[in-house]
C-alpha cells in the first residue's frame, strides 16, 4: 500500500486533491483535523484530558466539548495551545497508524494522510511521499472569504501562523499548484501517479 501525505496552508485546496484521489483511485483518506475532533467526542481518548485542561465550562449541555470556546482560549494562550496539542497529537498519530495498518491488511492500494501540520508532527515518517498543495496567497484569501466568510485581515493572520511556502516546499517530495482550475490540479495528480 502506498501512503501519500498531503499538506498545505489554509485555503490551498487540499480537499480538492483528497476528493480526486478518493473518487478516481479509491484512496483511503485520513484527515488529521477530523480525527482530532473525533477523539474529543465523549468516551474517546482525548475527551477527559481536554476537560482536565480547560475545566468543565467547555462542556456543552449535550456533553460534547465546545470547540469554539476552546479555540477562543488557545488563540489567546499559547501555553494552553501547546498543552492541547500534547493531548491531541499523540492520539491522532496512534489512530492514523492503526487505521493504516488495518487498511494495508485489507489489501488497500492507496492511503492518504492529510494534515496542515504534517511536517511539524513528523507524519512523513510513515508516508511514502509528501505532497504540498500550493495556491497563491491571493487565491487562498479569496477562497477563505467564499468558504468561511473570512475578512482579508483574518485570512492573512491565519496564513501568517502557518509554515511559509519555502518551508512546505523544503519538506515536500512533490508540489501541486492548485491556483488554477480543478482540471489543471487533476492533471498534475495523474502525471505524478503515473511516475514509477
Amino acid at each position: 500500500m502506498k501512503v501519500i501525505g498531503v499538506t498545505g496552508g489554509v485555503g490551498a485546496g487540499k480537499s480538492t486533491v483528497l476528493q480526486h484521489l478518493k473518487e478516481a483511485h479509491d484512496a483511503f483518506i485520513l484527515e488529521a483535523d477530523k480525527i482530532g475532533h473525533l477523539l474529543m467526542e465523549p468516551g474517546q481518548m482525548c475527551y477527559e484530558p481536554v476537560i482536565r485542561l480547560f475545566g468543565k465550562e467547555i462542556i456543552n449541555p449535550d456533553r460534547t466539548l465546545d470547540r469554539k470556546k476552546i479555540s477562543g482560549i488557545v488563540f489567546q494562550d499559547t501555553c494552553k495551545l501547546e498543552a492541547l496539542n500534547e493531548i491531541i497529537h499523540p492520539g491522532v498519530r496512534t489512530y492514523i497508524c492503526d487505521r493504516l495498518a488495518s487498511e494495508r491488511e485489507n489489501g488497500r492500494k492507496l492511503a492518504v494522510v492529510e494534515a496542515a501540520l504534517l511536517l511539524e508532527a513528523n507524519y512523513q515518517e510513515f508516508c511514502d511521499e509528501v505532497w504540498y498543495v500550493y495556491a497563491s496567497e491571493e487565491v487562498r484569501i479569496r477562497r477563505l472569504a467564499e468558504s468561511r466568510g473570512y475578512t482579508v485581515e483574518k485570512s492573512q493572520s491565519v496564513i501568517r501562523q502557518q509554515m511559509s511556502d519555502e518551508q512546505f516546499r523544503a519538506g515536500a517530495d512533490f508540489v501541486i499548484d492548485n491556483s488554477g482550475t480543478a482540471q489543471e490540479t487533476i492533471d498534475q495528480i495523474e502525471r505524478r501517479l503515473k511516475q514509477p
